[in-house]
């Protein structure tokens, strides 16, 4: 069986994913810094895949296998030089 992202909410610094299947996962919004520093329209302004949600504006997507897994953003930064 699989699940997919029916409802996104935000509150109180969590996202809140609301599956197909019936269940509800909690987020910290710090797990995903884009979503974390984004203005509250950024973060309304989102779309459902098969397999997640994306943020155009934000280049922000998130699987609901990764959340499930527990996953938080799993973007590689590149070294800063001093």
């Amino acid at each position: 069986m699989s699940t997919s992202a029916k409802n996104v909410k935000f509150a109180n610094d969590s996202m809140w994913v609301e599956l197909t299947d019936g269940r509800t996962i909690g987020v910290p919004l710090a797990w995903f810094p884009r979503l974390l520093n984004a203005s509250e329209d950024q973060l309304k302004n989102y779309t459902f895949s098969p397999n997640g949600i994306h943020w155009d504006s934000l280049d922000e997507d998130i699987s609901v296998s990764g959340l499930l897994a527990g996953r938080g953003d799993q973007t590689k930064q590149g070294k800063v030089a001093a």
